[in-house]
């Protein structure tokens, strides 16, 4: 059996940038996965995260790309593909994502790495939020994470409770509130 992990990275702290963290938590608080597959916050740790890539046999990447398109574009990107998308990162984890496939690539990296990415609208504002932009892609990204993680044969389960974009961004405004979001 495959082993497979969804990492969220990001920086909530400058609006867009923030969404492959509160995607990685929506999952969390939404979503159940047999088998259980592991979900992580990696927020800006970069570098930090490269053991996932030599531990898991999956590793799904959700976070903003910065190619010139409209925001809220949806990219299915797996590493070969991020790789040939040269130098428009324009975020810190972006270039450190794409130095950590390299690293893992040159140190027989286990992992099959699939970046599922969103075009920003903004990642330059200081607001714990994402733009409308986002907000009315939301679902999509979500859904195209779900059904790659279905394509790897696991099976996916709504919960019966559920927690909006709106609640977990709320989370992350008044960290007090986090372990009340599980409703």
């Amino acid at each position: 059996m495959k082993s497979t992990a969804v990492i969220g990275v990001g920086n909530i702290l400058f609006t867009d940038d923030g969404i492959g963290v509160y995607a990685a938590e929506y999952l969390k608080k939404n979503y159940s996965f047999e088998p259980e597959i592991e979900i992580l916050d990696g927020g800006t740790l970069g570098f930090n995260l490269m053991h996932y890539l030599l531990e898991y046999d999956q590793v799904f990447i959700l976070d903003t790309v910065s190619i010139d398109d409209t925001p809220g574009t949806i990219y299915h990107l797996d590493s070969e593909a991020l790789l040939g998308l040269g130098d428009c990162r324009k975020t810190v984890h972006e270039v450190e994502v794409t130095q950590m496939i390299e690293l893992g690539s040159m140190m027989e990296m286990r992992s099959e790495v699939t970046v599922i990415g969103i075009i920003p609208d903004d990642i330059q504002s200081v607001a714990i939020d994402v733009s409308p932009h986002l907000k009315q892609a939301f679902e999509g990204l979500i859904q195209t994470c779900l059904d790659a993680v279905q394509r790897g044969e696991i099976c996916v389960r709504r919960n019966e409770t559920s927690v909006t974009l709106d609640g977990i961004i709320q989370s992350y405004r008044h960290p007090t509130i986090r372990a009340e979001v599980s409703l």
